[in-house]
């Protein structure tokens, strides 16, 4: 594995200035990390830029899971569901300090439920469809569970209405750290990678070809020559095309998923159970976060919602429907009923679904991805999932290399992410643990800066397993330039304590100043734009009803 020791905005931009690329990636979600992986690792010049930071948009805000997705084999996706158990494997064996086993249950009810005793067999002809079209991969099959058992899970649970339980696994990732480990990969591979650059325009040569790209970055304009570009924004997608084709395609269907985060107490499942929505053919997961030793959690986060979109791409808020829809939901599966007050945190993040009918709901339109190359040259993938990233690159970069008339073998089925390590126990809770799981074989740089300044080691919020060194680290060498992207990203403290992390964001501030070099002013800057963010979201919850009924 090549070094990643230049991951350095400041030589990025130097890059991008007064070097020629054969392809510039535009967009720093997953999919566009991996378009820009993909690139590199065959041996093409790669840029990547993201307007704003790694995974700030969707990427950062999904249910944080690696997973073929068992309702869409009842979509008769089947072909979908391979696909992603595959990747699924693939990611596993590539990322395995990031990826972790992640158990589901799936109670069976004996009234008011989706799921009852007369479709339990149906059901777990599901399981064993899900087993064969690839869920093997991860080494253990589904196994009916005993009522006993199933409430052993989920002691909360109603037991009157509980019959027994589906036991069935798949895997979970930080989602935000996947996305920025892929783009230090890419990096490491030769790519030049920066945040905080945004295309403004997309210029092409005599023959119609794009030939270069000016990109604003620090109030400065960088003309970035190249030979290709990818449009790999998102939900923004539409816009970039629209730079390109003169006009805007309205070719997307933004659909919004928002999650809740609960204090584990109040849920107190020890493995992700899913449960059903009352009156709706959707299910909701329930999945508990942060390991402590002795197999109790910090939290719980439940989601996620699927529903049309047509607010600024830029800011999706949980509304107080949204967070009614949750409660209400969880509340009818749950002896211990949760309030608005019980919220520790919130996040909205935007789907990009390739539209198809105004009529079909967003929950039903596939997650299959499409690529499309303009007349001028500027290929562009949208649709697709998280867990399916890697081939949606690799089949965006056959599409770069046949525009540009050469040929390359993909890399990245077995290519592995900076910090690999294998045999990381994500449930064992311990702070070196914690560090391993995040950083992997990366973890001794951050354990370097305890070393020289045992301050570091302190805990960056209270009650959270983040030390003061993973916000230097974020700095000195994973590009974050703000006190949100430090706690919103670089860490997942925003999403899952929002009141510990807002108590302590003054003094994550001050750190940041002296990494940063921000005066009085722009300290104080920072931290106003994320309380006024965070204050935002605690409205949005706290105007929902303050006891909602099942």
């Amino acid at each position: 594995m090549p070094s990643d020791s230049t991951f350095q905005r400041s030589s990025m931009l130097h890059r991008l200035a007064t070097e020629t690329f054969d392809v510039l990636v535009v967009g720093g979600g997953i999919t566009g990390a991996g378009a820009a992986l993909d690139a590199a690792s065959r041996g093409l010049r790669t840029a990547l830029i993201e307007r704003d930071d790694f995974a700030s948009g969707t990427s950062s805000k999904s249910s944080k899971m690696v997973h073929g997705g068992l309702r869409y084999l009842q979509q008769g996706e089947v072909a979908l569901v391979y696909q992603a158990l595959r990747e699924r494997q693939r990611l596993r064996r590539n990322a395995p300090h990031l990826v972790g086993l992640l158990p589901f249950m799936i109670p069976i009810l004996t009234k008011d439920g989706v799921v009852s005793r007369k479709v339990a067999r149906a059901l777990g002809s599901a399981m064993w469809m899900y087993d064969l079209t690839g869920g093997w991969r991860i080494g253990k099959l589904h196994r009916r569970l005993r009522k006993s058992a199933a409430l052993a899970h989920f002691p909360t649970m109603p037991k009157e209405r509980l019959a027994s339980a589906y036991l069935y696994y798949d895997a979970s990732v930080d989602d935000a750290r996947l996305v920025l480990t892929v783009a230090r990969t890419a990096a490491a591979h030769g790519a030049a990678v920066a945040n905080g650059c945004t295309l403004v325009d997309i210029v092409t040569g005599a023959d119609g070809r794009t030939e270069a790209a000016v990109v604003e970055a620090d109030g400065q304009r960088i003309t970035v020559s190249t030979r290709s570009v990818v449009n790999a924004a998102g939900v923004w997608a539409d816009d970039v095309r629209a730079l390109d084709e003169g006009r805007h395609p309205d070719s997307l269907r933004p659909a919004k998923g928002i999650h809740i985060t609960v204090p584990w107490d109040k849920v107190r499942c020890d493995i992700a159970v899913v449960i059903p929505v009352p009156k709706d053919r959707r299910s909701l997961f329930l999945v508990p976060w942060g390991p402590l030793p002795g197999g109790r959690f910090q939290h719980c986060y439940i989601g996620t919602t699927d529903t049309d979109y047509t607010g600024s791409l830029d800011d999706p808020h949980c509304t107080k429907d949204d967070v009614e829809y949750v409660l209400r939901a969880t509340n009818a599966s749950l002896t211990t009923k949760l309030t608005a007050d019980d919220i520790t945190g919130v996040w909205a993040g935007l789907r990009p679904l390739v539209k198809a009918t105004e009529s079909d709901r967003t929950a039903d339109l596939s997650r299959r991805h499409r690529v499309h190359r303009s007349d001028h040259g500027v290929v562009t993938v949208t649709g697709g999932k998280l867990t399916t990233y890697r081939e949606m690159a690799e089949d965006t970069i056959d599409d770069v290399l046949d525009l540009l008339g050469t040929k390359a073998r993909c890399r990245t089925k077995r290519l592995r992410l900076v910090g690999a390590l294998s045999g990381v126990d994500h449930d064992a809770g311990t702070p070196e643990t914690h560090l391993a799981g995040r950083y992997g074989t990366l973890a001794s740089e951050v354990r370097a800066l305890i070393a020289d300044d045992p301050s570091l080691g302190q805990p960056l919020v209270e009650g959270l397993p983040y030390v003061r060194a993973e916000a230097v680290y974020a700095v000195r060498r994973e590009m974050a330039r703000s006190l949100d992207d430090v706690l919103a990203r670089r860490t997942r403290a925003r999403l899952f304590d929002r009141p510990a992390t807002v108590a302590a964001a003054p003094a994550v501030a001050a750190l940041l100043a002296a990494e940063l070099g921000w005066d009085h002013a722009e300290t104080e800057r920072q931290l106003q734009l994320f309380l006024t963010a965070c204050a935002a979201e605690d409205l949005a919850a706290h105007t929902a009803e303050n006891a909602i009924a099942p």
